[in-house]
Parts: C-alpha cells; sequence; structure tokens
C-alpha cells in the first residue's frame, strides 16, 4: 500500500508537477525534507534520484534537465545542505538551464533563534535565481489557496525563464503522518507566456547597407532550425559565421576554430577583419582573444539575440534583441538579399592559411596533452554526446575538429566544479552514450559525482592528467609569480591518479602514459561493457604547456 505525505503543500506541489510534466526530482537525505522525499518516492509519474551530496545534486539535475530540455527538481533539507545547491544554481542562471529548487525549511519563527539546521533560507538564491517562492505553513489562514497560486506561479516562471526558481517550504511537525489515499485537486489552466516577435525595418536597412557582418556564436545547444538558417547566410558568401566547439554548428564554410585563427592578431588585424555589423547569438563565448578582437573593432552596430540575456559583451551593443534567433532569422530571411560580400572571402583566405599550418604542426608533436586531443577528436564514435570540463579541456577543444558530435561545457560560470555530475546526470537520462573529457583538477574536485548509483554503463570519462592546473601555466600572467609559489598555491602540482577511485566507485579502469599505448587501448575504449569506463592519460612531465605555446607561436 502507498503511503504519502499528510502535508498539504506537498500534495498540492507534487499535483502541480504532475500537471506541468516536470518528473525527475534529484533527492539529497534529510528529515526536514522527507516529507517530499517520501511523497514523490509514491507517484508513480515521478523519476527519483537519491543523491547524497547536495552540491553534486544540483549539477546531476542540471544535467538531467539539459539533456530533456524541460526542467529538473531538487529538494534537500534545511540550513547548509541548501547553499550546497548554490554553484550549480549560477551555472543554471547564466546557461539558462532550468532547475526548481525546493527547499525544506523550519517552521518561519524558528529563523534567528539557534533552532538546529536553520539558515535565512527565504530568498537565499535572489541574486542568481528567476524567481524567489516562500510556501505558507499548513496551519496558516488560508495556506491551500495560497500555495496552490504560488507553486503555479513559480512552475510557470521556471518554463518561461528557463533557468532556475526557488521554492522554500517551511514544514510544521510532525513531519511522518502519512496517508494512503489523495484528495483530488483541479486541473490547471496553464497560463505560460509566448513572446510574439515582428522584425523592426530599420534591422533590415542596417543589414543590407552592411558590407562586413559577422555572426559570432557562443555556447548552445545544438538546434537544426538555426544550423539550416545560417548555412542560408554563409551558401553566398554572404556573411562570416564564426562558432566555437560549444556552439553546436555544423557547416564547411562555418569559421569554427577562432582561437586557430585569431590567436596572434595585431591592431592593424583587428582593424582589417572588423565587423561593421556583429550579430551575436548564445552565451558564453570560450574565446579570450575575440572578445579582445571585438572590443578593440568596436562595430558600428552589434545586435544581440536571445530571449533573456542582452550583454554587452563587447561595449558596442546596439540592439537587444529578446527572441529566440530561430525566431528572428525565419524573420529576416524574408526580406533580406544574399548576395556575396568580400568579407566573406576575406576570413577564407585566412582560414585556408592557417588550416594548413594547423596539419603541419600535428606533424611534429610528441606525447602530450595536445596530441591526446587531437587522436580523441579522431577517434570518438560519433553517437557520443562530449562533455568537457574547464579550462584547459575546453579550450583545447576549440582547436580541434569533433564532427558533428554534440557537445557540452558549464561555461556559464565557468568554474571546474560540477562538470563530473553534470555529464554524469546528462547521460541519466540521454539514449545516446555519454563521454566526459576532463583535467585532472577538475575530476578530482568533483569525486562525488561517481557517488551516483545511476551511471549507464556506457558512459566514459578521459582525464588528461598533466598533475597540476596546467592552464596556469599557459595563460600570460601567472609565470611572473615565484616558481615554489605557482605549483603550489596556483598550479597545484599533486601526483594523484584516479585508480582507486575508479575501483571503490564500479568504473573499469586503464591509465596510459604513451601514444602507443594511447592509440592502441582507445578503440577498445569504448566498445560496449558491463561497467562504465575510465580512462586516464598521464602527461606528467611532458611539458604540454610549452607544447601549446609552440603551436600558436608556429601557427604565426
Amino acid at each position: 500500500m502507498k503511503k504519502y505525505s499528510s502535508k498539504r503543500s506537498i500534495q498540492i506541489l507534487a499535483h502541480l508537477l504532475q500537471q506541468y510534466g516536470i518528473a525527475d526530482i534529484v533527492i539529497s537525505p534529510g528529515s526536514r525534507n522527507a516529507p517530499l522525499a517520501i511523497h514523490f518516492s509514491e507517484v508513480d509519474s515521478f523519476n527519483c534520484y537519491s543523491i547524497v551530496d547536495e552540491r553534486s545534486a544540483a549539477f546531476v539535475a542540471m544535467g538531467m534537465a539539459k539533456s530533456e530540455k524541460k526542467p529538473a527538481a531538487i529538494t534537500c533539507t534545511s540550513g547548509s545542505a541548501v547553499v550546497n545547491y548554490y554553484p550549480a544554481v549560477t551555472e543554471a542562471f547564466y546557461q539558462n538551464v532550468p532547475l526548481l529548487i525546493l527547499t525544506a525549511d523550519r517552521p518561519t519563527d524558528f529563523v534567528d533563534i539557534f533552532d538546529g539546521q536553520t539558515i535565512r533560507q527565504k530568498d537565499v538564491f535572489h541574486q542568481h535565481s528567476y524567481g524567489d517562492f516562500q510556501l505558507l505553513e499548513d496551519s496558516k489562514e488560508n495556506a491551500e489557496d495560497i500555495n496552490f497560486d504560488t507553486i503555479k506561479k513559480a512552475i510557470e516562471h521556471c518554463f518561461e525563464k528557463q533557468g532556475p526558481v526557488h521554492i522554500n517550504i517551511p514544514l510544521e511537525e510532525p513531519l511522518y503522518e502519512l496517508v494512503s489515499e489523495l484528495p483530488t485537486f483541479p486541473t490547471v489552466e496553464k497560463t505560460i507566456k509566448h513572446k510574439e516577435y515582428e522584425i523592426p525595418s530599420n534591422l533590415i536597412a542596417e543589414w543590407h547597407t552592411s558590407q562586413r557582418i559577422m555572426l559570432l556564436v557562443g555556447t548552445r545547444d545544438y538546434s537544426p532550425e538555426l544550423e539550416n538558417q545560417l548555412t542560408q547566410l554563409v551558401k553566398n558568401h554572404s556573411v562570416v559565421v564564426l562558432s566555437e566547439a560549444n556552439s553546436n554548428l555544423h557547416h564547411e564554410k562555418f569559421f569554427k576554430h577562432i582561437d586557430r585563427y585569431i590567436f596572434n592578431f595585431t591592431e592593424e588585424d583587428y582593424k582589417t577583419y572588423a565587423p561593421d555589423l556583429l550579430i551575436t547569438i548564445g552565451q558564453n563565448v570560450v574565446s579570450k582573444k575575440v572578445k579582445q578582437f571585438l572590443r578593440s573593432a568596436r562595430p558600428k552596430q552589434h545586435w544581440h539575440l536571445d530571449e533573456v540575456w542582452q550583454p554587452d559583451t563587447y561595449f558596442s551593443l546596439t540592439e537587444k534583441i529578446e527572441v529566440k534567433p530561430e525566431v528572428f532569422f525565419s524573420k529576416l530571411l524574408k526580406f533580406i538579399n544574399l548576395e556575396p560580400r568580400p568579407y566573406f572571402n576575406l576570413w577564407d583566405v585566412l582560414r585556408d592559411k592557417k588550416d594548413a599550418k594547423h596539419e603541419q604542426f600535428l606533424n611534429t608533436i610528441d606525447f602530450s596533452d595536445f596530441y591526446f586531443f587531437n587522436k580523441a577528436s579522431q577517434t570518438i564514435p560519433e553517437n557520443y554526446n562530449i562533455h568537457f570540463s574547464n579550462s584547459s579541456g575546453i579550450r583545447y577543444a576549440q582547436l580541434f575538429d569533433f564532427g558533428k558530435r554534440k557537445m557540452y561545457c558549464n561555461r556559464g560560470t565557468s568554474g571546474i566544479d560540477g562538470s563530473t555530475s553534470t555529464a554524469m546526470g546528462f547521460a541519466i537520462k540521454n539514449e545516446n552514450p555519454t563521454l566526459l573529457i576532463t583535467g585532472d583538477l577538475s575530476f578530482f574536485y568533483d569525486i562525488n559525482g561517481l557517488w551516483n548509483q545511476y551511471i549507464p554503463p556506457f558512459v566514459r570519462i578521459m582525464i588528461f592528467n598533466n598533475g597540476e592546473g596546467n592552464i596556469f601555466k599557459i595563460i600570460p600572467g601567472p609565470g611572473n609569480a615565484n616558481p615554489n609559489t605557482l605549483d603550489e598555491f596556483i598550479a597545484t602540482k599533486h601526483r594523484k591518479n584516479a585508480e582507486s577511485l575508479a575501483k571503490h566507485f564500479g568504473f573499469s579502469y586503464i591509465r596510459v602514459e604513451d601514444e602507443l599505448t594511447l592509440d592502441r587501448v582507445l578503440e577498445n575504449f569504448f566498445k560496449p561493457d558491463a561497467q562504465p569506463k575510465i580512462l586516464e592519460v598521464n602527461t606528467h612531465g611532458k611539458n604540454s604547456a610549452d607544447v601549446l605555446k609552440s603551436y600558436f607561436e608556429f601557427m604565426k
């Protein structure tokens, strides 16, 4: 016999989650949220997952939401458990990933009287959420009607904004009173708002008068509609489309290795290759160089296309176009002439030159992080979703061609935390296999991402272990520090490996330390197995930072 929570607020919450089709709920253990855990786990339409570490749990849910492209819910007990969600909440906020945060709380009268596990939870995520809502205790007057309206508004806000929304739920004791039957609640009339858009005539005029049009696409999920629209724009060489690995766009006329082309740009190059109309799509771009280039270039017109974010990243924003790019281009393509522009040819000549030098350099490299990324890009099966960690991982990925594989990285805040957990959450909900390519520090930082009983056997993890935060040997600045300080406190040198962790969490494990072994094991690594697998590529002492620096020196 099923047993449900007797708490009316929990019953209403579950009913409304069902009405809006929110099925995935990641639960972290605790007593104050026990009514939610008990109730949700008894409702057949919910998929409940138990993840102990709240920081990991929130990233796992974020990965689920990215995979399913709809909200996932997380719930935890009161107190410090709540703020352990914060890293994932900020990431979801800047990536616009819909997370519904359900935090159990002590009754409102218990805050700041030194009651156990009680902090100021109301509005705790205010700076990085799209909505903050507080329910009433069941004993309060009109609690049922008010809570029904509050929860409905919160869920619809999560759908509309496609980002994190917080519902704080004060619960009075007793917490474990249960019932075997549920009341009947009314069917919900959904009122989710959808934006209408008509393109202004001045934008069409600006398009036609611009001779150097550049589209820069940042982090975004794969969209066949957008890919097709941008393909129409480039087929006659009308525009230049710059994209990155995690832009998830594929066409031979897109320029998808930005740093390969512009890393050594001079001030004179900035002027030569500058656009007069810049259109930016998606969110954070990985390339710091393209930011420097466009901030220096100061295009006359800059349009940004996004439903939520309108950042002036390049200090030249002239049009905030609050609409999905697919909607915008469906309108624009009806009115514009797709005429060839010499601007495309200018960039195409640059690309041919740099791509040829890239291929020349590949013939010179020895075993290193660079060698590993080149080999991986040629070997990964096409049906894999690839998640990259920050910081070196996603930067290396920009330099190589991974084909049409779907690629992801937590570039909302660009932190190393949560990469493993996000990839595991994504893998749980996706029919295609998932590969995480991660640096050693990011992997060890998020070890609890493997403390997860739901990881499917077709998950693969590649760790490129250079024994430190090698990014600090690559970027300018840290090298000015005393070598001992750099190694201990910034690059944080270490001699750890993942072998024991792999065994502990039920992964099969392979370590390679040279190119011949890497070439030999890669093919078998992706073959089906009863366990998920970790491949650790040990590049300790291989001067990977120097190899990358020599690459950019060679590309001049």
